[in-house]
């Protein structure tokens, strides 16, 4: 019987050691888990990334905006144009095509950077190396000015700059289009010069630019000569994925507007209005605008913060709630919805203001020029060149010459000038 009981309560022992073994490798298991935490080094403090705030204007007290000649800064921007005339110079020069190539050996004051007084920009250097090809120029136009402005601007800047340059027009002109090589879209938007048609036009600008991937929006009128290298390095001073939204105003104050806001105070998208129409107050709102006579350039980072505004045909809804022209929409949605400031420059000119007060010395150096219409047919640049004025009204060749004197059709002149 002994001998029976004895496997039995061998069993039972191994049984007891077996349950004793796996409570005790519970037990650890458990302790080590609270000690790990114990063991380990203190996580490093990272620093999160902190919105940027919005800067508008203030109401009184000092300016928020530091004014310099020809362009504003923002507050904490670095005001260096010799070190903006080096880094943006070496780049124009180093530039494989002569889109932004002036005269040879011409005084960098006249050319590429501008920098100093009379209008010359000052600016930080770039963050963001920028090529020509970066930047998208819209010239808007319409079909009954193809032959009297717009083969002016294909013979001149735009030559050096095609595969940059959209023109955006109301009419077909297969002939100009195969004969110049330049990119010529059709809008289909009326030829007449209403807020309605003008709209239209910017819309499809827009969509452009956003389909195009580059990194500025630039925008001028048939009326415009673009000096592409101060472009270059105006744009050069600024990063794309920043909020900038550059230009002239033509008013000397804000522009007011009555906009449609829900009763929570947020404004409303086009489509919400439609599906709700009596659910909205009407508002009064102020704010700056870019002439769009002058031209105006905008950051790719803004434009995509544009688009429930102005994409795929919300541009003309959102111009007429407010029943304000092409360029004041655009002040509109980023200055009111928003709430980024424009960068007065006096960098562009359009026909509205007196072109012959501008300083002959500092023409090369601007980013736009303009002439004056049917009413003030000589509002144009006192500059002197290879041409008279009769045979260059505009003073456009003039321009053109002395920025590229190697243009096969400029007058051969020993000693290129401006008086």
């Amino acid at each position: 019987m002994n001998r029976l009981c004895r496997p039995v309560r061998m069993h039972i022992a191994s049984v007891g050691v077996s349950k004793f073994c796996f409570l005790f490798s519970l037990a650890f298991c458990g302790l080590l888990l609270l000690l790990i935490p114990a063991l380990q080094p203190p996580a490093r403090q990272v620093d999160l990334p902190q919105p940027r705030p919005q800067v508008r204007p203030a109401q009184a007290g000092p300016s928020h905006r530091v004014r310099v000649p020809g362009v504003s800064l923002h507050a904490g921007e670095t005001d260096s144009a010799t070190e903006l005339s080096r880094s943006s110079a070496g780049r124009t020069e180093g530039t494989r095509d002569d889109i932004h190539s002036p005269k040879r050996g011409m005084d960098s004051k006249r050319g590429a950077v501008p920098g100093g007084k009379g209008g010359r920009f000052s600016g930080s250097r770039s963050r963001d190396p920028l090529d020509f090809k970066d930047i998208f120029i819209a010239v808007k136009t319409t079909r009954k000015y193809h032959k009297s402005r717009l083969e002016l601007l294909i013979q001149t800047w735009v030559s050096r700059a095609k595969e940059q340059t959209y023109i955006f027009t109301d009419g077909e002109d297969k002939e100009l289009q195969m004969r110049t090589r330049v990119n010529l879209i059709n809008t289909n938007c009326s030829a007449a010069h209403t807020r309605q048609a003008l709209c239209c036009k910017m819309s499809v600008e827009y969509d452009k630019f956003i389909e195009s991937q580059k990194k500025w929006f630039c925008h001028v009128d048939d009326d415009n000569y673009v000096i592409l290298p101060s472009l270059l390095g105006l744009l050069s001073s600024y990063h794309h994925s920043q909020d900038v939204y550059l230009g002239r105003p033509s008013l000397d104050h804000p522009i007011e507007a009555a906009e449609r806001v829900k009763s929570d105070g947020s404004v409303s998208l086009p489509y919400e209005e439609i599906l709700a129409p009596l659910t909205y107050t009407a508002v009064s709102v102020k704010f700056w605008f870019a002439t769009g006579g002058a031209g105006f350039c905008i950051s790719r980072g803004l434009a995509l913060k544009m688009s429930p505004w102005a994409s795929l045909g919300n541009f003309i809804s959102t111009a007429e709630k407010i029943r304000l022209p092409d360029d004041c929409t655009i002040g509109y949605i980023i200055e009111a919805l928003l709430e980024v400031t424009l960068t007065h420059t006096h960098l562009f000119h359009s026909h509205l203001e007196n072109l012959q007060k501008l300083p002959t010395d500092t023409v090369l150096e601007q980013v736009t020029l303009s002439f004056g219409g049917f009413e003030n047919r000589r509002n144009v640049v006192s500059i002197v060149g290879g041409f008279s004025l009769a045979d260059d009204p505009t003073r456009f060749k003039t321009v053109h010459c002395l920025l590229y004197p190697d243009t096969n059709w400029c007058p051969k002149l020993e000693h290129s000038h401006i008086n």
